[in-house]
């Protein structure tokens, strides 16, 4: 899938990972949507903006309705909308929250699945590019799915979600010449760790064997942007993390 000239939905595109994807295809050329509900921070040039919640079914179809009628078609979704709650099962304050709980599983998995269907049901009955292919879903998983730490069972089970839901709906949207990868980070420099003190942002980063700080986020954006391009890549959940294996706590 050529960038140049295709349209690319980004969730959680006003910060982090997000922002860093819609910025790389704006700059080689595609038609950006991003949405999100983040208003605030600056958008690339030409990107339109939807104010988003992922875990609403009309407010992403706004969102992908928008592709179809400012820039006629939608080729890529690149999913990096969600948050990354911290909480024990059995803490100081007695039992993990259920809301808190729900509310990871509702943004991570529910919200990226939403997205995923109604672009793929957009993406479907468009027409196909010469080698048959319609579409390419990125959705962005973690290390934690497999490697979770002490209080992260709430992110870890989400995110292991969206690991599990690769494969299949690969397997479905083949025939439609839709690919599906998932892209596993490690510890990155996002607003989620912005807010720590430096010291333990660089005591995260020296846990990474190589490269031994956070990783950047357009580091991320240059994965997504290969696997937009390789058609071979479909199915997969491709862990982009310094070799890193999170410890217990």
């Amino acid at each position: 899938m050529k960038i140049t000239d295709h349209v690319f939905l980004v969730t959680g595109g006003g910060s982090g990972l997000g922002a860093a994807s819609a910025a790389l295809l704006a700059s080689r050329g595609a038609k950006v949507v991003i949405a999100d509900l983040n208003e605030s921070e600056p958008k690339p040039d030409g990107a339109r903006f939807v104010k988003a919640d992922v875990t609403d079914e009309a407010s992403m179809q706004a969102a992908v309705d928008l592709c179809i009628s400012a820039f006629g078609a939608l080729h890529g979704l690149v999913n990096c909308a969600g948050v990354a709650p911290g909480e024990r099962v059995v803490g100081r304050n007695g039992p993990h929250a259920l809301a808190s709980f729900e509310r990871a599983v509702k943004i991570n998995l529910i919200g990226t699945f939403n997205a995923i269907r109604l672009a793929a049901a957009k993406m479907s009955a468009q027409p196909a590019e010469a080698s048959g292919e319609r579409g390419v879903i990125v959705n962005t998983s973690s290390v934690a799915a497999t490697d979770g730490q002490i209080g992260q069972a709430a992110y870890a089970a989400s995110k292991a979600g969206v690991n599990g839901m690769t494969l299949p709906i690969a397997r479905e949207l083949a025939k439609f010449g839709i690919r599906v990868v998932t892209i596993a980070p490690g510890i990155f420099d996002t607003p989620m760790l912005r807010g720590m003190s430096e010291e333990i942002r660089a005591s995260l980063g020296a846990q990474v064997p190589f490269p031994p700080r956070l990783g950047r986020p357009e580091e991320y954006a240059a994965l997504m942007a290969h696997i937009v391009e390789n058609e071979v890549l479909n199915g997969e959940v491709i862990r982009l993390d310094g070799a890193i294996r999170m410890t217990a706590k």
